[in-house]
């Protein structure tokens, strides 16, 4: 499987499909990276993804189907060579128009991501609009992670683009999302597939760009997030894996359904520890698999 690499921005537009599922499921691609490998600056290639939540035990056997016909990611570990942990700082203003989706903060989202213990973080951000989606990404040694709130970044440093959009926007850790994963890959005819299954999703407040220990309060419980991802249209495999599951599409963001769950247990988040139940009160509320998210 083969990886392009690039040091500029990459969009992609939306092609159009007669295909009834692709179509159902067109507002639910999102660009995404297909594989999890590491380099000081990169951006990755755009793919279509789509989503669905199932119950563990048909998750299981999804799983179990797609060992036959997909290969174990090869960045992964586990006794099938195909989990891993992955943990996520989200950024939002102090008045939560991320979550809201108020004006341009709908369309972008910026977050930290780290693979289990690795000393290396991914600095990303994902833009929609009405035709494009794009995402950015770049890779930094997690002990230089402070430096993204530094006054004074290089311009020369590569995530200095990512400190200055952070800057711009006003957007500040508010909660770390950490879940386990499982993930299978192949090659279709637009070139790599890739199919994920996400569980154990736990969240828990943050308050500056730091990681804390895999813990925290369940999400979508006793669910299991199945995504697909994939280059212009789906492949065979894939859609022989909806039709024998019978899967529906859902557009499942795992943020708003953080902060959500955040804001049941009363609890407060931000460097200015922000009231949740006051927050994502403050405007009008939509499901937290309601619209395309991450």
């Amino acid at each position: 499987m083969t990886n392009r690499w690039q040091t500029d921005e990459e969009s992609v537009n939306q092609p159009e499909t007669a295909d009834p599922f692709q179509e159902r499921c067109r507002i639910l691609y999102v660009p995404t990276a297909m594989l999890q490998a590491t380099s000081v600056s990169e951006t990755r290639q755009s793919a279509r993804e789509v989503k669905f939540i199932v119950a563990p035990d048909v998750a299981a056997r999804i799983l179990e189907w797609s060992r036959s016909r997909l290969s174990p990611d090869p960045y992964a570990g586990g006794e099938a060579g195909d989990e891993y942990r992955t943990t996520t700082l989200y950024f939002d203003t102090p008045d939560f128009d991320v979550y809201h989706r108020r004006g341009s903060y709908g369309r972008s989202k910026y977050r930290v991501r780290r693979y289990g213990t690795a000393s290396v973080v991914f600095l990303e951000r994902k833009l929609r609009t009405a035709t494009l989606l794009s995402k950015r990404r770049t890779t930094i040694p997690l002990a230089d992670l402070p430096l993204v709130s530094s006054p004074n970044v290089a311009q020369d440093w590569p995530a200095y683009w990512f400190a200055q959009r952070l800057a711009a926007r006003q957007v500040s850790p508010i909660c770390q999302v950490a879940y386990h994963r499982h993930a299978r890959v192949g090659t279709g005819p637009y070139g790599p597939v890739r199919l994920t299954f996400d569980d154990g999703i736990v969240v828990q407040p943050c308050t500056g760009l730091e990681f804390a220990a895999a813990a925290g309060y369940p999400v979508l419980a006793d669910r299991t997030i199945v995504e697909m991802k994939f280059r212009v249209d789906m492949p065979a495999v894939l859609k022989h894996l909806v039709e024998a599951f019978k899967l529906e599409p859902s557009s499942v963001s795992k943020y708003r359904a953080s902060i959500e769950g955040l804001s049941r247990e009363g609890l407060r988040a931000g460097s200015q520890h922000a009231d949740l139940r006051l927050a994502l009160s403050s405007g009008v509320m939509t499901s937290s698999a309601g619209e395309p998210g991450a």
